[in-house]
């Protein structure tokens, strides 16, 4: 007979306690403790689901990189470090609306045509209400698979009976095992359930991608282990207002985390973006003060930003600094290091800074480009719209080397730029056949005076 086992769980992290708390321990939140019941017995019979192996010499074990399955759309492959290996565990997330089921939909399509059978599960939509999004996005495959189904005991049934290539499931927090009396969503559900999936996944070998929910914090919803049972993590992001989304990887077995993957949405599903540094300064407005363009690094792609700052008199006295798609603590202190190494004092100044496009950057490559916009817009004077500025800014005003410089320049004289500002200690070994005036600087100073 299952024993049961009484317990308190965090709705927020996961954490577990044998008697309720006002507030937790790990997350520090209040008043998210909730009883849960769990029968041992049935809670671990997917332990017994993994086929029984024994301990090979490496040496023996043959794999390569032409196992993985491609999706067909090369962004998505791109972040994935060459497609889906076969028995691995894909966590998606990403705010809804975002997009995340589309290109699910999207890849599943591709899959199906290029491999044979592809299950997508699809627990928050009927089949009818999938095959509306499946007609919008034209997807016609006799070989992709669709099942509303929310019982992980009668998937399981499913996968065993169609072998397919590849499985979907939409979305884990709607997944339950029969055996729990806890509430689908539930910690301990969400928990055991993709412990089930990983054990199918690996045993089957057949690779399984989890959708999951986002909390408004953005991160995943759910027990923080459940990212380090899967093998891949990936989000999903954009602002909803853009029509650009990005796909990035936090986590990887089998990659770089470094790749993106940038798409377009368009009224027939994801597209795409082939170059997106042409699309990203396509609209630029040239001879604008405080208007940039910046070289950024993202994962083995070079990308071209137009950066928009606006220095403006504090209206209610109070001086702001807002940032769309950078740092806002980052600008922050940029601005101090302009007003302690330049003398340029905007302390009285709302300061804004902004990445268009929906673009979020964290790397510091885009210093000086960031100093340069505000001060262009506090002078009024615009930069010349053939210049690129690249280059990381420390506390002393130093500008400082980053990593990449060839394929930064070798990507904005592909562009049309004519004139580079970056990094003189980037200058050693550079070997750059284009045209493309280089100009190295040490400090804020030699920058600065390059281009006000």
């Amino acid at each position: 007979m299952a024993k049961e086992h009484r317990q308190f769980v965090c709705q927020g992290c996961g954490y577990s306690s044998i008697k309720w708390l006002g507030r937790c321990p790990e997350c520090e939140q209040w008043n998210t403790f909730a009883e849960e019941i769990e029968e041992v017995a049935s809670a671990q019979h997917w332990l017994t689901g993994q086929s029984a192996g024994k301990p090979e010499p490496i040496t023996q074990i043959t794999a390569s990189e032409s196992d993985r399955l491609l999706t067909g759309i090369g962004e998505f492959d791109r972040v994935l470090g060459g497609g889906f290996v076969p028995g691995s565990v894909v966590l998606i997330g990403g705010d809804p609306g975002i997009g995340k089921s589309t290109i699910l939909l999207q890849a599943s399509d591709a899959l199906s045509r290029i491999y044979g059978t592809v299950l997508y599960v699809s627990g928050e939509e009927s089949v009818t209400q999938t095959k509306l999004r499946a007609d919008r996005l034209g997807i016609t495959s006799d070989s992709l698979y669709v099942l509303c189904e929310n019982n992980l005991d009668l998937i399981e049934a499913h996968i065993t009976r169609l072998n397919p290539y590849v499985v979907i499931i939409d979305s884990i927090q709607t997944a339950y095992l029969p055996g729990l009396q806890s509430a689908p969503g539930s910690v301990t559900q969400v928990r055991e359930s993709a412990a089930q999936f990983v054990v199918i996944a690996k045993s089957k070998n057949i690779p399984i991608i989890l959708v999951g929910h986002v909390t408004k914090e953005g991160n995943l919803a759910g027990p923080r282990i459940l990212e380090h049972m899967v093998d891949t993590v990936l989000y999903f992001e954009g602002e909803r207002q853009h029509v650009y989304r990005v796909l990035r990887a936090v986590k990887n077995r089998f990659g770089s985390t470094n790749e993106i993957g940038i798409f377009e949405m368009l009224s027939h599903g994801l597209a795409e973006v082939k170059n997106p540094s042409e699309l990203f300064i396509s609209e630029r407005q040239e001879n604008t003060a405080g208007s940039v363009v910046v070289s950024s690094i993202e994962g083995t792609r070079p990308l071209l930003l137009e950066l928009q700052a606006l220095v403006a008199p504090a209206i209610f006295g109070i001086p702001r600094n807002m940032a769309t798609g950078v740092d806002r603590y980052r600008i922050a202190l940029l601005i101090a290091v302009l007003h302690k190494r330049v003398g340029l004092d905007i302390s009285d100044s709302d300061v804004f800074v902004n990445i268009t496009g929906g673009m979020r950057i964290d790397e510091p490559g885009i210093d000086l480009g960031t100093i340069i916009a505000i001060t262009s817009s506090h002078r009024d004077i615009a930069i010349d719209p053939r210049t690129v500025i690249i280059g990381e800014v420390g506390l002393g005003g130093e500008v400082r080397a980053v990593t990449q410089i060839e394929k930064r320049l070798l990507e904005a004289a592909k562009l049309g730029f004519n004139r580079a500002i970056f990094p003189e200690s980037n200058r050693k070994g550079l070997e750059l056949k284009e045209e493309i005036e280089l100009i190295g600087v040490e400090d804020l100073y030699g920058a600065l005076s390059a281009l006000l």
